[in-house]
Protein backbone atom coordinates (compact mmCIF):
# COMPACT_ATOMS: atom_id res chain seq x y z
CA UNK A 1 0.00 0.00 0.00
CA UNK A 2 1.43 3.39 -1.01
CA UNK A 3 1.60 6.06 1.66
CA UNK A 4 1.65 9.75 0.71
CA UNK A 5 3.50 11.85 3.28
CA UNK A 6 3.30 15.58 3.74
CA UNK A 7 6.18 17.66 2.34
CA UNK A 8 9.05 18.32 4.72
CA UNK A 9 11.52 21.21 4.69
CA UNK A 10 13.52 21.07 1.42
CA UNK A 11 16.85 20.05 2.92
CA UNK A 12 15.35 16.85 4.34
CA UNK A 13 13.20 15.54 1.49
CA UNK A 14 15.99 14.00 -0.56
CA UNK A 15 18.02 11.40 1.27
CA UNK A 16 21.22 9.60 0.47
CA UNK A 17 19.23 6.37 0.22
CA UNK A 18 16.73 7.82 -2.26
CA UNK A 19 17.74 11.21 -3.72
CA UNK A 20 14.70 11.05 -6.02
CA UNK A 21 12.25 10.85 -3.10
CA UNK A 22 10.97 14.42 -3.65
CA UNK A 23 9.99 13.61 -7.22
CA UNK A 24 8.17 10.46 -6.06
CA UNK A 25 6.30 12.43 -3.40
CA UNK A 26 5.29 15.20 -5.79
CA UNK A 27 4.13 12.65 -8.37
CA UNK A 28 2.06 10.85 -5.73
CA UNK A 29 0.43 14.08 -4.56
CA UNK A 30 -0.56 15.00 -8.13
CA UNK A 31 -2.00 11.54 -8.74
CA UNK A 32 -3.97 11.54 -5.48
CA UNK A 33 -5.34 15.07 -6.03
CA UNK A 34 -6.43 14.24 -9.58
CA UNK A 35 -9.07 11.77 -8.33
CA UNK A 36 -11.24 14.21 -6.31
CA UNK A 37 -10.61 16.93 -8.90
CA UNK A 38 -12.03 14.73 -11.66
CA UNK A 39 -15.00 13.87 -9.46
CA UNK A 40 -15.57 17.55 -8.76
CA UNK A 41 -15.40 18.33 -12.48
CA UNK A 42 -18.14 15.78 -13.11
CA UNK A 43 -20.41 17.08 -10.35
CA UNK A 44 -19.74 20.83 -10.37
CA UNK A 45 -21.24 22.73 -13.31
CA UNK A 46 -19.68 26.12 -12.48
CA UNK A 47 -17.73 27.82 -15.26
CA UNK A 48 -14.68 30.09 -15.21
CA UNK A 49 -13.50 31.76 -18.41
CA UNK A 50 -16.13 29.75 -20.23
CA UNK A 51 -14.97 26.29 -19.09
CA UNK A 52 -15.24 24.17 -15.95
CA UNK A 53 -13.68 25.72 -12.87
CA UNK A 54 -11.82 22.43 -12.45
CA UNK A 55 -10.22 22.50 -15.89
CA UNK A 56 -7.09 24.39 -14.84
CA UNK A 57 -6.23 22.30 -11.74
CA UNK A 58 -6.69 19.11 -13.76
CA UNK A 59 -4.35 20.35 -16.47
CA UNK A 60 -1.71 21.42 -13.97
CA UNK A 61 -1.98 18.20 -11.99
CA UNK A 62 -1.46 16.21 -15.19
CA UNK A 63 1.42 18.44 -16.34
CA UNK A 64 3.25 18.28 -13.01
CA UNK A 65 2.68 14.54 -12.71
CA UNK A 66 4.23 14.11 -16.17
CA UNK A 67 7.10 16.43 -15.26
CA UNK A 68 8.17 14.53 -12.16
CA UNK A 69 7.57 11.20 -13.89
CA UNK A 70 10.00 12.42 -16.58
CA UNK A 71 12.66 13.21 -14.00
CA UNK A 72 12.25 9.74 -12.50
CA UNK A 73 12.46 8.22 -15.99
CA UNK A 74 15.69 10.07 -16.78
CA UNK A 75 17.29 9.68 -13.34
CA UNK A 76 19.22 6.49 -14.29
CA UNK A 77 21.28 8.65 -16.66
CA UNK A 78 22.67 10.56 -13.70
CA UNK A 79 25.89 9.45 -12.10
CA UNK A 80 25.39 8.53 -8.45
CA UNK A 81 27.90 11.14 -7.27
CA UNK A 82 25.94 13.87 -9.07
CA UNK A 83 22.72 12.90 -7.29
CA UNK A 84 24.39 12.82 -3.89
CA UNK A 85 25.40 16.49 -3.91
CA UNK A 86 23.66 18.90 -1.58
CA UNK A 87 22.84 21.22 -4.50
CA UNK A 88 20.97 18.45 -6.31
CA UNK A 89 19.05 17.38 -3.22
CA UNK A 90 18.01 20.90 -2.24
CA UNK A 91 17.03 21.94 -5.78
CA UNK A 92 14.89 18.86 -6.37
CA UNK A 93 13.32 19.08 -2.91
CA UNK A 94 12.51 22.76 -3.38
CA UNK A 95 11.00 22.09 -6.82
CA UNK A 96 8.79 19.31 -5.43
CA UNK A 97 7.66 21.45 -2.49
CA UNK A 98 6.90 24.44 -4.73
CA UNK A 99 4.94 22.22 -7.13
CA UNK A 100 2.81 20.85 -4.28
CA UNK A 101 2.15 24.33 -2.88
CA UNK A 102 1.35 25.72 -6.34
CA UNK A 103 -1.13 22.98 -7.19
CA UNK A 104 -2.73 23.38 -3.76
CA UNK A 105 -3.34 27.08 -4.45
CA UNK A 106 -4.62 26.47 -7.99
CA UNK A 107 -7.02 23.81 -6.70
CA UNK A 108 -8.18 25.99 -3.80
CA UNK A 109 -8.89 28.90 -6.13
CA UNK A 110 -10.86 26.61 -8.42
CA UNK A 111 -12.97 25.46 -5.47
CA UNK A 112 -13.64 29.13 -4.68
CA UNK A 113 -14.59 29.80 -8.30
CA UNK A 114 -11.70 32.23 -8.71
CA UNK A 115 -8.71 32.35 -11.02
CA UNK A 116 -5.21 31.69 -9.74
CA UNK A 117 -3.22 33.12 -12.66
CA UNK A 118 -3.25 36.85 -13.46
CA UNK A 119 -5.38 37.39 -10.37
CA UNK A 120 -4.40 40.58 -8.52
CA UNK A 121 -7.89 41.44 -7.25
CA UNK A 122 -6.84 41.35 -3.59
CA UNK A 123 -3.48 41.97 -1.90
CA UNK A 124 -3.33 38.30 -0.83
CA UNK A 125 -4.09 36.97 -4.32
CA UNK A 126 -1.56 39.38 -5.80
CA UNK A 127 1.11 38.16 -3.39
CA UNK A 128 0.28 34.50 -4.00
CA UNK A 129 0.35 35.00 -7.77
CA UNK A 130 3.83 36.50 -7.44
CA UNK A 131 4.90 33.56 -5.27
CA UNK A 132 3.63 31.19 -7.95
CA UNK A 133 6.15 32.81 -10.29
CA UNK A 134 8.92 32.18 -7.77
CA UNK A 135 7.81 28.57 -7.40
CA UNK A 136 7.67 28.03 -11.16
CA UNK A 137 11.20 29.43 -11.47
CA UNK A 138 12.42 27.00 -8.81
CA UNK A 139 10.85 24.06 -10.68
CA UNK A 140 12.42 25.11 -13.97
CA UNK A 141 15.82 25.81 -12.40
CA UNK A 142 15.85 22.32 -10.88
CA UNK A 143 15.04 20.83 -14.28
CA UNK A 144 17.90 22.73 -15.91
CA UNK A 145 20.31 21.55 -13.20
CA UNK A 146 19.02 18.00 -13.70
CA UNK A 147 19.80 18.22 -17.41
CA UNK A 148 23.20 19.80 -16.81
CA UNK A 149 24.18 17.04 -14.40
CA UNK A 150 23.09 14.43 -16.94
CA UNK A 151 25.27 16.19 -19.51
CA UNK A 152 28.21 16.14 -17.10
CA UNK A 153 27.72 12.49 -16.13
CA UNK A 154 29.97 9.89 -17.79
CA UNK A 155 28.61 8.63 -21.10
CA UNK A 156 27.66 4.94 -21.17
CA UNK A 157 29.67 2.66 -23.41
CA UNK A 158 26.62 1.84 -25.53
CA UNK A 159 26.46 4.44 -28.31
CA UNK A 160 22.66 4.27 -28.47
CA UNK A 161 22.43 4.91 -24.74
CA UNK A 162 24.80 7.85 -25.17
CA UNK A 163 22.45 9.27 -27.82
CA UNK A 164 19.54 9.07 -25.37
CA UNK A 165 21.68 10.75 -22.69
CA UNK A 166 22.42 13.64 -25.04
CA UNK A 167 18.72 14.01 -25.88
CA UNK A 168 17.71 13.97 -22.22
CA UNK A 169 20.21 16.69 -21.35
CA UNK A 170 19.23 18.82 -24.35
CA UNK A 171 15.52 18.42 -23.70
CA UNK A 172 15.78 19.36 -20.04
CA UNK A 173 18.17 22.29 -20.46
CA UNK A 174 16.70 23.84 -23.61
CA UNK A 175 13.15 23.16 -22.42
CA UNK A 176 13.91 24.85 -19.10
CA UNK A 177 15.36 27.96 -20.75
CA UNK A 178 12.45 28.23 -23.19
CA UNK A 179 9.94 27.73 -20.38
CA UNK A 180 11.60 30.41 -18.26
CA UNK A 181 11.70 32.94 -21.11
CA UNK A 182 8.20 32.32 -22.47
CA UNK A 183 6.67 31.78 -19.03
CA UNK A 184 8.33 34.93 -17.73
CA UNK A 185 6.94 36.98 -20.61
CA UNK A 186 3.53 35.36 -20.18
CA UNK A 187 3.52 36.11 -16.47
CA UNK A 188 4.42 39.76 -17.06
CA UNK A 189 1.29 40.26 -19.19
CA UNK A 190 -2.19 40.96 -17.89
CA UNK A 191 -3.44 37.86 -19.73
CA UNK A 192 -2.26 35.00 -21.92
CA UNK A 193 -4.66 36.22 -24.62
CA UNK A 194 -3.38 38.75 -27.15
CA UNK A 195 -6.43 40.03 -28.98
CA UNK A 196 -9.39 37.81 -29.85
CA UNK A 197 -12.09 36.64 -27.46
CA UNK A 198 -10.87 36.64 -23.83
CA UNK A 199 -12.52 33.29 -23.08
CA UNK A 200 -11.76 29.60 -23.34
CA UNK A 201 -15.32 28.91 -24.47
CA UNK A 202 -14.42 29.57 -28.12
CA UNK A 203 -10.99 27.96 -27.84
CA UNK A 204 -9.70 24.61 -29.04
CA UNK A 205 -11.14 21.47 -27.40
CA UNK A 206 -9.49 20.37 -24.13
CA UNK A 207 -6.72 23.00 -24.25
CA UNK A 208 -8.95 26.05 -24.61
CA UNK A 209 -6.29 27.77 -26.72
CA UNK A 210 -7.71 30.78 -28.54
CA UNK A 211 -8.98 30.37 -32.09
CA UNK A 212 -9.73 34.08 -32.50
CA UNK A 213 -6.46 35.77 -31.47
CA UNK A 214 -2.98 35.29 -30.09
CA UNK A 215 -2.50 32.96 -27.14
CA UNK A 216 0.81 32.42 -25.35
CA UNK A 217 -0.18 29.07 -23.88
CA UNK A 218 0.69 26.93 -26.95
CA UNK A 219 4.28 28.19 -26.94
CA UNK A 220 4.52 27.67 -23.18
CA UNK A 221 3.15 24.14 -23.63
CA UNK A 222 5.71 23.33 -26.33
CA UNK A 223 8.56 24.78 -24.27
CA UNK A 224 7.68 22.78 -21.17
CA UNK A 225 7.13 19.51 -22.99
CA UNK A 226 10.40 19.70 -24.88
CA UNK A 227 11.69 17.88 -21.81
CA UNK A 228 9.70 14.80 -22.84
CA UNK A 229 9.54 15.13 -26.63
CA UNK A 230 13.27 15.31 -27.41
CA UNK A 231 14.19 12.18 -25.40
CA UNK A 232 11.31 10.29 -27.02
CA UNK A 233 12.49 11.39 -30.47
CA UNK A 234 15.97 10.08 -29.59
CA UNK A 235 14.49 6.69 -28.70
CA UNK A 236 12.81 6.54 -32.11
CA UNK A 237 15.99 7.63 -33.89
CA UNK A 238 17.93 4.95 -32.01
CA UNK A 239 15.43 2.34 -33.15
CA UNK A 240 16.01 3.47 -36.72
CA UNK A 241 19.78 3.52 -36.12
CA UNK A 242 20.04 7.16 -37.16
CA UNK A 243 23.24 8.96 -35.98
CA UNK A 244 23.30 11.21 -32.91
CA UNK A 245 23.55 14.31 -35.11
CA UNK A 246 19.87 13.82 -35.88
CA UNK A 247 19.06 14.31 -32.20
CA UNK A 248 20.72 17.73 -32.29
CA UNK A 249 18.78 18.57 -35.45
CA UNK A 250 15.52 17.43 -33.87
CA UNK A 251 16.16 19.56 -30.77
CA UNK A 252 17.03 22.61 -32.88
CA UNK A 253 13.91 22.12 -35.04
CA UNK A 254 11.68 21.77 -32.00
CA UNK A 255 13.19 24.92 -30.49
CA UNK A 256 12.62 26.86 -33.73
CA UNK A 257 8.99 25.73 -33.91
CA UNK A 258 8.41 26.81 -30.30
CA UNK A 259 9.89 30.26 -30.94
CA UNK A 260 7.79 30.60 -34.12
CA UNK A 261 4.60 29.72 -32.22
CA UNK A 262 5.49 32.28 -29.53
CA UNK A 263 6.07 35.01 -32.13
CA UNK A 264 2.81 34.12 -33.84
CA UNK A 265 0.98 34.63 -30.55
CA UNK A 266 2.72 37.93 -29.86
CA UNK A 267 1.54 39.17 -33.27
CA UNK A 268 -2.04 38.35 -32.26
CA UNK A 269 -2.58 35.34 -34.51
CA UNK A 270 -4.13 32.09 -33.21
CA UNK A 271 -2.31 28.79 -33.54
CA UNK A 272 -5.38 27.42 -35.32
CA UNK A 273 -8.02 29.89 -36.46
CA UNK A 274 -11.65 29.12 -35.77
CA UNK A 275 -14.14 28.55 -38.53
Amino acid sequence: MTTVTLPLPPAHLATAADPMAPARQALAVMAVLAVPTMLAAGLDDRLLNGVSVWSKPLKFQAALLLHFATLLWLAPLLAAERMSTRLFRISLSTAALMAILEIAYITLQAARGRTSHFNTDTPLEQALYSLMGVGATAIVAASFLFGWLIWRSPSPGDGRRANFKTAAALGLMAGSVLTLVIGGYLGSQASHWIGGDPTDATGLPITGWSTTGGDLRPAHFLATHMMQVVPVIALVLDRLRIPVAATWLAAATYLAITVAVALQAVMGSPLIAGG
